[in-house]
């Protein structure tokens, strides 16, 4: 686009890019519009009144669309090295720029001789003013002794601090070198653009030591001048006019031995090596859709373990009062308890518990402000319906197992376990392919579940809040052909996947280890499996091994995650006994004290951080307590005794007050909990359509009323009308 042709309106729509890129990658953004406007070999070059104008447009747009974000955008004016000015032919000159010297713009001519010469300031008509000027740039290389691009030459030590500081004809009258007339050191720093030629064509000095004696001349002004901002070395090979078109390479880290040497000097240097952006490897971008709180008790936000540690009070109190009134309620109406229907291996308790959970992680993940997501939030404690499901997953195959083996025998069962885990593989590496693959459709954009952004209630808190992570790390590569190996790896190890899926991959691994879980349970050994169980979850907490080369061990470690699904399954297979237990004169007893002490320990811990009453854990331990142990974001030993908390006190409601529930609610979530995963599946499809509707508010309550009760509508019918129940697992 000509110079001509940039007005405000193209201005500001680079400068919402900017922000936009600003916000999702976390970028310093240094906006060096129209560089070596002063060179003739631009096709911008020497249009003064143009440059100036498109410049200060493009300036002033970002200065006003990025406000407040000043550190991460700043507009740099970097006009070439003077030396040599103005240029002309032998520097590659474009049409555009000043002819034989012939000014383009007489304000060019600031000797006033009618000519454009070297007598005259090759920076100050250039210059667009101090307020649209956060850094100066300068492109000084080294192409050979006097500019000649010709054979190579090693560069004398001090030619770079020379032309630095070489006085230069200001309009004024005045000459002064360009850092000292226009870098403020601490305000208007320093950019270096720079490099060093080796003409691959001709004879000349060894390449490292040309390279080496520059690079070496540009690091030490890191010490001397406090104006150097930062260096940007031109990593190119190309043919340069100038050089007769031969191939010149600018390159320092063209090979190995040239860039060790560069490392070496710079690890020298006091040149920082630091990132100039929040570093993310995929292992971050994985482990950040695990958020943990919202609200005013996120993660890292202000006063996040008073607030969390006020909610787990609250909740727990509510929960307990529930249990002592299910209770109540089951003297007082005990026709209303829970009776099994004869004949029936089922357990509908199980199936409506598990079709609220189910329906508690698609509402979650669909993301939309409403009454149905502030219940599923704040319903369910410390906890998410994640680890409830994974629990919920262990009770039903610890209950089927010992019908199944009675059926068809041990090993026939272990097979079709084995089967079921291949079923759930494959289905995850279909829904993985299938989100990429619409997402290339026109008018459809996955990166909803694609990408994730950090809504600063994980671990890094608020201030990665907005960070955009991406989840399909080199997934265009599978599209080459032949496929990139490193690619399809990735693929097959559900290193790539959408953030509403991750779980499954869980699933598959507890799927394959089952049967050996179950032969332990059946021979009694119910409690070696529970102590390893343990072990393992110790040894992650502790040790926090990388165990799976995979995107769901970020997210769901597997050595924390199954100590829930083997509780799960012993629970199931020895469900009748525990039942027994529970519901035993001492069970009721023991089972009513530990639910009611749990609510009021956290209570007095809650009184004690806010009211400074006596406890245990004294000043702002108690708080750090509940950060440590009941974020969300870890699975800790708090979240999983609020797990059995939930459990009970939901276990105690189902049995007294089943029946009003059942006539209630059993006819919507009892056919979702026994087609739990079926609907975990097509609730991704759900999630990327409502991400492309035009004109969403995500805050709004409204929009979140009708379209949460819209998807359950349509999850409901898909599950009734068995939709795909042959190739999609329930």
């Amino acid at each position: 686009m000509p110079l001509a042709e940039v007005g405000a309106g193209e201005a500001s729509e680079l400068a919402r890019e900017l922000d936009r890129l600003s916000d999702d990658l976390d970028l310093r953004w240094l906006v060096s519009f129209a560089p070596e406007m002063n060179g003739s070999w631009q096709p911008w070059g020497q249009q003064l009144t143009d440059f100036v104008t498109a410049y200060r447009a493009v300036a002033e747009a970002v200065d006003a669309t990025t406000a407040g974000a000043a550190e991460r955008v700043a507009s740099v004016w970097a006009p070439a090295d003077g030396a040599g000015y103005p240029f002309g032919a032998a520097y590659g000159q474009v049409d555009g720029a000043a002819q034989d010297g012939a000014a383009t713009d007489p304000a060019l001519d600031t000797t006033g001789d009618g000519e454009l010469t070297a007598g005259d300031d090759p920076y100050g008509p250039y210059y667009p003013g101090d307020d649209v000027v956060d850094w100066v740039g300068l492109s000084s290389s080294w192409f050979g002794p006097d500019g000649s691009f010709g054979d190579d030459v090693v560069p004398p030590d001090g030619t770079l601090a020379a032309r630095l500081a070489a006085p230069v004809p200001a309009g004024d009258g005045r000459a002064s070198g360009f850092v000292e007339r226009y870098a403020v050191p601490g305000e208007r720093p320093l950019l270096l653009r720079t490099g060093a030629l080796a003409n691959t064509e001709r004879t000349g000095a060894d390449e490292l030591a040309v390279k080496r004696a520059w690079w070496r001349q540009v690091l030490a002004l890191a010490d001397p001048e406090p104006a150097l901002g930062a260096v940007s070395w031109l990593e190119q090979r190309r043919a340069e006019d100038e050089a007769g078109g031969d191939v010149v390479d600018w390159r320092a880290t063209a090979d190995d031995e040239l860039a060790r040497a560069l490392r070496a000097d710079l690890a020298a240097s006091a040149v920082s090596l630091e990132p100039v952006s929040r570093v993310l490897d995929q292992e971050t971008s994985n482990t950040a859709v695990t958020q943990a709180w919202s609200g005013a008790g996120a993660v890292g936000g202000e006063g996040d373990g008073y607030s969390l540690l006020s909610w787990l009070a609250l909740s727990a109190g509510v929960l307990a009062a529930v249990f002592v009134a299910a209770g109540v309620v089951g003297r007082l109406r005990p026709s209303w308890a829970y009776a099994a229907s004869p004949g029936s291996a089922r357990d509908d308790r199980l199936d409506l518990f598990r079709g609220f959970i189910i329906l508690a992680v698609v509402i979650t993940h669909v993301e939309l402000a409403g009454p149905y997501s502030y219940v599923t939030v704040n319903a369910l404690g410390a906890i998410t319906g994640a680890e409830m499901f994974v629990l919920l997953s262990g009770v039903v195959l610890g209950m089927v197992w010992r019908p199944t083996v009675a059926k068809v025998g041990a090993w026939a069962a272990s097979v079709a376990m084995w089967k079921r885990a291949r079923k759930l593989y494959l289905t995850t590496l279909t829904v993985v392919a299938l989100v990429y693959l619409v997402g290339l459709l026109p008018l459809v954009d996955t990166s909803v579940v694609t990408t994730f952004t950090d809504r600063g209630t994980g671990t890094g808190g608020d201030a990665v809040a907005g960070q955009v992570y991406d989840l399909y790390p080199n997934v265009d590569a599978l599209l080459r052909l032949p496929p990139e190996g490193y690619a399809v790896r990735q693929f097959l190890l559900l290193q790539m996947g959408p953030w509403v899926f991750n779980i499954m991959g869980l699933f598959v691994v507890l799927s394959l280890v089952t049967p050996l879980a179950m032969r332990l349970v059946d021979a009694g050994r119910w409690w070696l499996l529970l102590a390893t169980s343990w072990a393992l979850y110790a040894w992650e907490w502790l040790a926090d091994p990388d165990l799976l080369p995979s995107q769901l061990d970020d997210v769901f470690p597997l050595l924390a995650w199954q100590v829930a699904f083997a509780h799960g399954l012993v629970l199931g297979h020895h469900r009748a006994r525990v039942t027994a237990a529970l519901t035993s004169r001492l069970g009721l007893v023991v089972t009513s004290t530990l639910v009611v002490g749990y609510a009021l320990a956290l209570g007095w811990l809650w009184l004690a951080a806010g009211q400074g009453l006596p406890t245990p854990l004294p000043g702002g331990e108690a708080e750090a307590f509940v950060r440590e142990q009941y974020t969300r974001v870890l699975l800790r030993p708090g979240r999983l005794v609020d797990l059995a908390f939930f459990l009970v006190v939901a276990y105690a409601v189902l049995t007294r007050c089943w029946q009003p529930l059942h006539r209630a609610f059993g006819w919507f979530y009892e056919p979702l909990g026994r087609a739990s995963l079926y609907v975990f599946v097509v609730h991704v499809p759900i999630v990327v359509v409502v991400g492309n509707l035009p004109g969403l508010d995500r805050s709004s309550w409204w929009q979140g009323l009708v379209l949460h009760t819209a998807a359950l509508a349509l999850v409901w019918v898909l599950v009734k009308r068995r939709v795909l129940f042959p190739v999609i697992p329930q």
